[in-house]
């Protein structure tokens, strides 16, 4: 059984990194990517992931606004957001909104790998 992700993030390196990084790891598939939020939605209900990360700042629709859009729509998707700004404040709006985790994109990948290896265990 492959747990899909769905990456989303404006920064195409980014999305490249996270891709290589996370299919790298056994039983885990990136099934899409989206450039914004509104993107995250039809994705999202085009592919059914298992798991969504997200970014917080991008054009059109940002990732809290996405993951309280996505948390309606689809309550039983995982989000975790992957963020330059991973403050407290931060983490309190992304928990309001359903988000389980926030992970920084000033620590390592592997931050996020064990992230999503706990949200899944």
């Amino acid at each position: 059984m492959h747990t899909r992700i769905l990456i989303v993030d404006d920064n195409a390196n980014i999305r490249k990194s996270l891709r290589t990084s996370l299919q790298g790891h056994p039983g885990w598939d990136v099934c899409g990517e989206a450039v914004n939020g509104l993107e995250a939605l039809d994705k999202t209900h085009e592919l059914h992931p298992d798991l969504v990360v997200l970014d917080l700042s991008m054009p059109l629709m940002n990732g809290l606004e996405a993951a309280k859009q996505l948390k309606r729509k689809e309550p039983a998707i995982p989000l975790i957001m992957f963020s330059s700004f991973a403050t407290d404040q931060l983490r309190h709006q992304a928990k309001h909104v359903g988000i389980v985790d926030v992970v920084s994109k000033e620590k390592p990948v592997s931050s996020l790998i064990e992230s999503i290896e706990r949200l899944l265990s």
